[in-house]
């Protein structure tokens, strides 16, 4: 038999924790694949007339708050850290190829996006070194739901942060309070589902001294991204102000889906026919049978002698697309979200048509990109401190993809122009949306093709009419 201890290195465990979990989601992808395919489940006629309704309205939902959300999501890409003077830094870029942030940014963003707030955390590297013997930083994208700062009501400062979370291998859950300079681990009493508990008498301390873990970090290591908040507001989801909105959306969906669905079974009518009454012996009600089951493989007979049917005339759905069109077109405007989003009557527009719809987006992308670069910059410089490297990163540039789309004909031209007026080589790569990384390189390469070129010069040119004296070049003479 095999052994069900809860520990990670216990093979007979893992085997059947990770199987039950394999076995959990094969339903899920089998059912995406299926749609991935092209196979969805068949439409079906309604059975079970409560289970039916509540499939009807499963239906009639359209995610437009993730869109709104992935909108500024997909705008937000940060390259990397430079020094104040736009010199890349080797340091930084080294920290943030070891934790992936290429990628792993796009978690937070995202978060911050849809739950109002993101969070990363600084701690040492499990095994990864400086050169100085030290762990290099592990940078860790956290939560909203594990995570949460308290701030210095004076300064604004980062005070204390926790982080709270459930371990579903022993069943515990686990939560470190952080300060700058020392931190606190604590572990619930009792095992406990997903969900944590908050009683005075839940958690017991669990570090080795009660002076907690030291730390040499200088700053509480739990840096947050919260989304635009308003002074003396909690931050809210991009989609905050179109809440309303999308349930109005969605119930203009399930009035057209109600009313196209009777349209294609419409309401019927009958006329003269008898109907059979039938009464409950316990209660005594009386009840009418209906025989009519409307389905495409039924057909309706009536004995009466005048017996007539009929149908209503089917709903006209244009002013329900209308009104759709209309609600999404209010949600775009109001949270700032490109039109182009959603096409309708746009066909063939200028690329200066698509800048003019884009500029609201820009600019609130662009809030967004001040506000989140504050929070990386503290990153880099709580790695930094735990890196051991005494450089002050107080004073570093988060370098960000521009938010605004511009076609290659465009930038090119661009980069030309200012070439032409003596911008730098460096200064128009940067413009142009290049890493500090390739920004060296390309500046590289261009100073080792000109040396290469002037090598090649030869010592002592062949006179010409530019270079010979004024009495040789003369055209003329005595």
């Amino acid at each position: 038999m095999l052994d069900e201890t809860p520990e990670l290195d216990n093979p007979d465990y893992m085997l059947l924790r990770l199987g039950r979990r394999l076995r959990k989601r094969q339903r899920q992808l089998d059912e995406w694949w299926m749609y991935y395919r092209g196979r969805p489940p068949l439409p079906q006629l309604p059975k079970n007339a409560q289970a039916a309704f509540l499939d009807f309205q499963r239906k009639a939902r359209t995610n437009f708050c993730g869109l709104v959300s992935n909108a500024s999501v997909h705008r937000l890409f940060a390259l990397g850290v430079t020094a104040a003077d736009g010199t890349p830094d080797a340091a930084a870029a080294r920290w943030w190829q070891l934790n992936r942030l290429d990628s792993r940014q796009k978690l937070v963003w995202r978060s911050a996006m849809a739950q109002a707030t993101g969070y990363m955390l600084v701690g040492p590297h499990p095994t990864r070194t400086e050169d100085n013997g030290r762990p290099s930083p592990l940078i860790t994208p956290e939560h909203p739901s594990e995570c949460i700062v308290e701030y210095d009501p004076e300064t604004g400062e980062r005070l204390v942060g926790l982080k709270a979370w459930h371990n579903d291998i022993d069943g515990y859950g686990y939560a470190r309070v952080y300060y700058d300079d020392r931190s606190f681990p604590y572990r619930t009493r009792d095992r406990s589902n997903n969900r944590l508990p908050w009683g005075p008498d839940s958690w017991v301390y669990v570090g080795k001294s009660d002076e907690g873990d030291p730390h040499d970090l200088g700053a509480e290591p739990l840096v947050e991204f919260a989304r635009m908040p308003d002074l003396g507001e909690d931050a809210e989801p991009e989609f905050a102000g179109v809440v309303d909105i999308q349930d109005r959306v969605n119930l203009g969906v399930l009035n057209r889906m109600a009313a196209s669905r009777y349209s294609g079974f419409r309401q019927k009518w009958i006329r003269g026919h008898k109907f059979a009454r039938r009464k409950d012996p316990d209660s005594g009600l009386v009840t009418i049978e209906q025989p009519f089951v409307p389905g495409p493989d039924n057909i309706w007979v009536s004995e009466g002698e005048n017996a007539q049917f009929g149908q209503l005339e089917a709903t006209d759905l244009r002013p329900f697309l209308d009104e759709h069109a209309s609600d999404i077109r209010d949600m775009l405007i109001i949270s700032q979200t490109p039109a182009y989003y959603y096409a309708g009557d746009l066909v063939n527009i200028s690329a200066d048509t698509i800048a003019a719809l884009d500029i609201l987006h820009v600019a609130k992308v662009r809030e967004h990109i001040a506000s989140f670069g504050e929070g990386l910059e503290d990153v880099m410089a709580l790695s930094a401190a735990q890196a051991g490297v005494p450089d002050d990163y107080t004073e570093a540039v988060v370098r960000w993809a521009d938010p605004q789309y511009l076609s290659p004909a465009v930038k090119a031209d661009a980069a030309t122009k200012l070439s032409s007026i003596g911008y730098p080589l460096d200064v128009i790569a940067e413009d142009l949306g290049e890493t500090p990384q390739r920004v060296r390189r390309i500046t590289a390469g261009a100073a080792a093709a000109k040396l290469l070129a002037a090598s090649l010069l030869p010592a002592n040119p062949a006179p010409t009419a530019g270079n010979l004296p004024d009495d040789e070049g003369a055209t003329g003479g005595e």
